[in-house]
């Protein structure tokens, strides 16, 4: 690995939180960017971001990817080696009410990233896409190839448009970039926006938790230790070519029903399920094929959700008793 530094954006966000921990434990430097929004409680991005601070090897900055002045000033203070640019206005419910946010964060944000790199001497980007591209596709697994051009929601929208500018920019400039299709990210340092943490809370508190499509939901539960390494191996890799997307998912697609009663079972209370309809942008299954990621990026995703729950439980009760 380069002794340069890796800009990771989104450090204080879920997945950032745990690439720069792995990066700065393997000896790399690490400048972080995030803005702290209150998308959700800023307090939990402090406290990753806090965590991050006891490494002599991390810098943080604080800014808005939409400012394109302050991009470039980072860009202009450090010489990055790399950039893994996973800050992004997440949700597909948060899209129906708050579209503008998806507009600035996701490609106006976006682009100044690709501006700064392609002025800088950084090699390659590396970039968060998400399984939500797959939009209202019907076949089982979701493979890289299949077309995407039905999106069912603005956030998924968005992320297909980051993957056509980073084509345009690969094709222009030579610019390297690598896209990840994200499939149900969980682990510790989670998000309270997703079912995960928002299905612990209401069980161990005893209140409903809303089940939509009556429970028939089925997602690919991807432990984030498993991401990251896919992650890492990216930025080791030597010969990816200039432009390529890579599903990061675990490759089983589980029944919504059976991860509630994995977290029953890691609480010991059973829940109170509210069924409720589907939601508008919602798709009832998701599935990844990784054989891709495993041949070029040496991806093997080994956490199971009968795995990985119960780790993910331990840490929220050991997380909420702190507070």
């Amino acid at each position: 690995m380069s002794n340069d530094p890796v800009l990771i954006t989104g450090s204080a966000g879920f997945i950032g939180y745990h690439l720069a921990a792995e990066l700065l434990n393997q000896g790399r430097r690490v400048v972080g960017f995030d803005n702290f929004n209150d998308y959700y409680d800023p307090a939990l991005k402090e406290a990753r971001n806090a965590r991050l601070e006891t490494s002599p090897n991390f810098t943080c900055v604080r800014g808005d990817l939409a400012d394109f002045d302050r991009v470039k000033e980072v860009f202009d203070t450090f010489a990055f080696a790399d950039v893994v640019h996973l800050a992004a206005q997440a949700g597909v419910r948060y899209s129906l009410t708050h579209p503008f946010a998806y507009v600035q964060a996701n490609l106006a944000g976006f682009v100044n990233i690709l501006e700064a790199v392609r002025h800088s001497n950084c090699s390659r980007l590396l970039y968060a896409s998400s399984s939500s591209v797959y939009g209202g596709n019907t076949k089982l697994p979701f493979a890289e190839s299949d077309r995407v051009d039905n999106p069912i929601s603005l956030y998924a929208a968005t992320k297909k448009a980051n993957e056509l500018i980073a084509h345009s920019y690969s094709h222009l400039y030579g610019i390297t970039t690598i896209g990840f299709r994200f499939f149900t990210v969980y682990g510790p340092w989670g998000r309270p926006d997703m079912a995960m943490w928002i299905f612990a809370d209401k069980i161990s508190k005893g209140i409903p938790i809303p089940v939509f499509n009556h429970g028939d939901m089925r997602r690919d539960f991807t432990y984030v230790d498993d991401v990251i390494q896919g992650l890492v191996n990216a930025l080791n890799a030597t010969d990816l070519k200039k432009y390529d997307l890579f599903n990061l998912g675990n490759h089983q697609s589980e029944k919504l029903l059976d991860l509630i009663e994995l977290i029953e079972q890691s609480i010991g209370k059973k829940a109170i399920l509210d069924l409720q309809p589907i939601q508008p942008g919602d798709v009832p299954a998701t599935f990844a094929d990784v054989d891709h990621a495993r041949e070029l990026l040496g991806y093997a995703p080994a956490t199971p959700i009968s795995v990985g729950v119960p780790k993910f439980i331990d840490w929220f009760n050991d997380y909420h008793a702190k507070q």
